[in-house]
């Protein structure tokens, strides 16, 4: 079988990242105090976090969902401002989002080979990975994870297709993005009728109206069919209800297929460069377990603040080797009223994007209890949260729009 190959290609043993627990949280106060975390959001380099799970997931991920950088070496900035107009980009907040650039080729591959190997480690053998890229690297990676996971674990090349403006004028416009589904062996998950969607009208019709129609073969027109290996999802644009701000944020419905197809209720499911938290938020919807990585301090924020209004259980937050929280030294001011159990909190001249409490709080593991996010479409951030249950040693964390975080006791 053809290998590629570049000057420095190896897979040397990666260093485990030495993860500490930065908090855990329980979405609008379930499971508070003692509920178990049986997902996580981590904070840096996923080589090193993927080196550190493989102890206790090892060979127990049932679907692995990769949306890496791809090699488009361009700088992606994150919008963080509110009621904004859409149509002037000059006047928008932005912030840092992410760097896709590389020195060349082999950089880059340098960075994928040995995490696409740790990913192979990390699937269970009934599991399947669903790398996403696009014209740029896609070519390279088919042949790295041929050589990975055998030519003959290829299960899809799955074309997804959208619209929108272009500055292309000298060839046709690209308006798609690959991804390559590799499974771990043969006997892979895949929901057929979880993922079924109607036959197009036309197709009922013609079915109807000749016996001869699909060559004598008649389908169920009734259950629906099993989609093609293309698909046409929107992009999330500027005026969607989704938009986080994030940059090269994912839709939904996309991610959804793939995790109903590839996964069962309860399954453990991963994305380790998570950007903008939707596969996350897809999995904790449909009841799966995750983890989920990014190396920068804002992709897990926003993350969080869309899990904290979807998840069903705790999850925790850990960082790896030195990443942790920019922090502020200005202390956070707050009243408690214990007749209604509510925290008010005192913002003035803050700019906030979230904030957090914990009702009991015993020094070491700060344990989120109640929990308030900037809302996409508005500036205005609730100041007032109610706690499910009485306060006995109050701890509050605060994290502004430019990303700085806050505490007070």
């Amino acid at each position: 079988m053809p290998l590629l190959t570049w000057p420095a290609k190896a897979l040397p043993d990666p260093r485990p990242a030495a993860l500490t627990l930065d908090s855990v949280i329980h979405p609008r106060g379930l499971g508070y105090p003692a509920a178990p975390a049986e997902s996580a959001l981590y904070l840096g380099d996923n080589l090193g976090i993927m080196a550190a799970l493989l102890p206790e997931y090892e060979g127990r991920l049932d679907l692995i969902y990769a949306d890496p950088p791809f090699f488009t070496n361009k700088h992606y900035p994150a919008r963080i401002g509110r009621g904004e107009d859409s149509r002037r980009p000059a006047e928008w907040q932005l912030a840092e989002g992410y760097r896709d650039h590389w020195d060349d080729l082999d950089a880059y591959l340098d960075f994928l080979y040995p995490r696409l190997a740790l990913m192979h480690r990390l699937l269970a053998p009934r599991g399947t990975l669903y790398l996403h890229l696009d014209w740029h690297a896609n070519a390279y990676a088919r042949l790295l994870l041929d050589e990975i996971f055998g030519r003959e674990n290829l299960v899809n090349e799955i074309i997804w297709a959208y619209h929108g403006p272009s500055p292309i004028r000298r060839a046709f416009n690209r308006k798609h993005d690959t991804i390559l589904v590799y499974a771990k062996g043969g006997n892979y998950i895949f929901n057929t009728d979880a993922v079924r969607e109607a036959y197009n009208p036309s197709t009922v019709k013609t079915f109807a109206s000749s016996p001869k129609a699909g060559f004598g073969k008649i389908p169920d027109l009734a259950r629906g069919k099993v989609p093609e290996d293309w698909w046409y999802f929107p992009v999330v644009a500027r005026l969607h209800n989704e938009r986080t701000g994030y940059p090269t944020q994912k839709p939904e419905a996309l991610l959804e297929r793939i995790l109903l197809a590839s996964s069962n209720p309860g399954s453990l499911t991963a994305d380790f460069f998570c950007g903008s938290g939707t596969f996350p938020l897809v999995a904790a919807r449909h009841g799966r377990r995750f983890l989920a990585c990014d190396a920068t301090w804002r992709a897990i924020h926003v993350t969080r603040g869309r899990l904290i209004e979807t998840a069903q259980a705790p999850f925790a937050i850990q960082c790896a080797g030195a990443q942790r929280w920019p922090s502020s030294p200005v202390p956070l001011r707050f009243a408690y009223r214990s007749s209604s159990k509510k925290v008010r909190l005192e913002a003035t001249g803050l700019s906030l994007d979230y904030w957090e409490v914990d009702p009991a709080w015993d020094g070491k593991t700060f344990r989120s209890a109640a929990q308030a996010r900037r809302p996409n479409r508005s500036a205005e951030i609730p100041l007032e949260i109610e706690l499910p249950v009485a306060a006995a040693n109050l701890r509050v964390r605060a994290v502004t729009v430019e990303g700085q975080l806050l505490e007070g006791e």
